[in-house]
Parts: structure tokens; C-alpha cells; sequence
């Protein structure tokens, strides 16, 4: 079976090798499509069994062409970059690797939030993080992480995550919080890490954001939909002392930069998995989820139903 790595942004040569090994050894053809066009991925992928995707887009028309598919797997947590209806439609299981990148984007979130705190290094008197107050909005595998990491700064960590037990948060020392308002008005810091869903899209309004407290900082490492970006602007306007991060840049950066300045800071691209080791444990998983799929119908992290 021939098992496409279609990647936009490409894996490290050691995942690639990792990759290589664990398809070839199971039987399957690997074909590696590294910074292609569109075109190039619908004329790879109509022969493909199986397909291993990063950012990359797998829409209708890569569905359409994509004849033999059987699975696809995001080497990653975040998969709004596949439609999943369409893969649904077409009888394609869709994974994603959840955890392998999750360490990476927590120390990314306290390495901005240094950076911010300390004025890009300025020479200027900054502050610091012990003893503040950290708000984690989604308490899943990258959540729990910056809690841990958290707790090292002995900074007081609450989280908001309908899906997770009160009692589990306790039990790794983090304070439960049941609404977002309770969330922003009480951490100084708040980290975010929701999908992108219609649920939560456009969520983090201006109210929202106005409710942190003074000197509040948010992060965002998750995706740019969930910011209102209107409201983000508005809310920095009549809130000169809030800061806002993001590892996701928004639509109106070049705003927010010129009346802000250094109140913002966006990574030029997506950081937050872009560590040697992310790359190699995300890749590898997702090469061990496709074989065990097409081996056996293996479908642990299945997202799409």
C-alpha cells in the first residue's frame, strides 16, 4: 500500500527517517511530497491508502481525487486544516497525534510570556512570574503542561474545561473555574488553548478581555479564529495596561503593531511545534496510527465520525 507524507513545512530528516522505517517495515510503499503545490498533492495522493499531513489543506478536491483513501492522520493536535464531513462522506478515517507536540507549544507559552514581561529585553525593568496568577482556558494535553510548567514558577494555576473532572484538577493542584468570565477576572495570566470550533470561534470577545485584571497578559497558542480581533483591538484601546501574545498571527497584525507596538508580539509562523523533538514524536505517531489503521482498523484518536 503506498502511504503519502504530503508536508508543506517539512519533517526534521530524522523524522522522515523514523517515518521511513516504520511504514516500509509494515510493507508499505512510502512517497514523500515535501513543499508541493496543490496540484502536486491531488496527483500524489490518487493512489494513496494512507496520508500524513501537517498544516497542509485536505479539502473536497483532495478528497475527490484521493480514489483508494483510507486514512488520514494530522501530525499534530489542531486538524481544522481537514474537512472532515468530506472525509466522513467518503468513508476516511481522520486522527490526530494528541500530546506529541504539547511540551513544545507550554514552553513556548512561557517563553513569550518572559519575553513580554521584560520588555523584549529592553533594558527596562520588566516583572516576574512567581507568585502570579495563571488562568489555563482548556485543560487538555497542552493545558495540563503549562500547569506543570506553571507550578516550577510557583505561580497559582487555575483552569476552565467543561470536559475535565473537577477532582482531576485538584488532584495535579490546580484550581477548578466553571465560567470564562471567573477564568479572566481572576489570572492575571490567562493561556488559551480551545480549538477552533463554531462554538468557540470569535469567542474572546473585548468583554472578555477587559475583565482581566491589571497588567493582565493573554496568550494565545492555540488558533487566531478564537480572537475577536475587533474586540482584541478595542479591548487594548481602553486597556493600556493589557498585553496580548500570540503564536497565531492575526488578520489585522499590522494594526495592532502600529497603535500598540511592543503590547503585541506574533511569531512570524505557527512556533508552537516547531521543535526537533515535537517533529520527531509527531511524525513517528502519525506513521504508527496509519499503519495500525490500514493494518487493522486501529482508530484510537479517531476525530471525524
Amino acid at each position: 500500500m503506498k502511504i503519502l507524507v504530503a508536508t508543506e513545512k517539512p519533517f526534521a530528516a530524522e523524522a522522515v527517517n523514523g517515518i521511513k522505517e516504520v511504514i516500509e517495515n509494515a510493507g508499505h510503499k512510502l512517497v514523500l511530497l515535501e513543499k508541493g503545490s496543490k496540484a502536486d498533492l491531488i496527483n500524489a495522493v490518487s493512489d494513496a491508502e494512507g496520508l500524513i499531513v501537517r498544516s497542509d489543506i485536505v479539502d473536497k478536491e483532495v478528497f475527490d481525487a484521493a480514489k483508494q483513501l483510507k486514512v488520514v492522520v494530522r501530525a499534530g493536535a489542531g486538524y481544522d486544516n481537514i474537512d472532515l464531513a468530506e472525509a466522513t462522506a467518503k468513508g476516511v478515517c481522520v486522527m490526530n497525534t494528541p500530546g506529541q507536540n504539547s511540551n513544545a507549544v507550554a514552553e513556548l507559552v512561557f517563553g513569550m510570556a518572559i519575553m513580554m514581561i521584560r520588555n523584549n529585553y529592553n533594558g527596562k525593568a520588566g516583572t516576574e512570574l512567581k507568585e502570579k496568577s495563571l488562568g489555563i482556558h482548556a485543560y487538555g494535553q497542552v493545558g495540563r503542561n503549562v500547569a506543570r510548567i506553571a507550578k516550577g514558577f510557583n505561580m497559582t494555576v487555575t483552569a476552565l474545561d467543561p470536559f475535565v473532572k473537577d477532582e482531576d484538577m485538584t488532584a495535579e493542584g490546580v484550581k477548578p473555574m466553571h465560567t470564562v468570565e471567573e477564568l479572566y477576572s481572576n489570572n492575571q495570566f490567562v493561556s488559551l488553548h480551545i480549538p477552533a470550533t463554531a462554538q468557540t470561534k470569535q469567542s474572546v470577545t473585548k468583554e472578555l478581555i477587559c475583565k482581566l485584571p491589571q497588567n493582565g497578559v493573554l496568550i494565545n497558542t492555540a488558533r487566531k479564529e478564537v480572537i475577536d480581533e475587533a474586540g482584541l483591538a478595542a479591548a487594548l484601546e481602553v486597556r493600556p495596561d493589557i498585553r496580548y501574545i500570540a503564536d497565531v498571527k492575526p488578520n489585522n497584525a499590522e494594526e495592532l503593531t502600529e497603535k500598540f507596538g511592543d503590547r503585541v508580539f506574533f511569531t512570524p509562523k505557527k512556533m508552537g511545534a516547531q521543535t526537533a523533538e515535537a517533529n520527531i514524536k509527531a511524525g513517528i505517531a502519525a506513521a504508527e496510527q496509519v499503519v495500525a489503521h490500514l493494518r487493522d482498523g486501529w482508530n484510537h484518536f479517531q476525530v471525524n465520525k
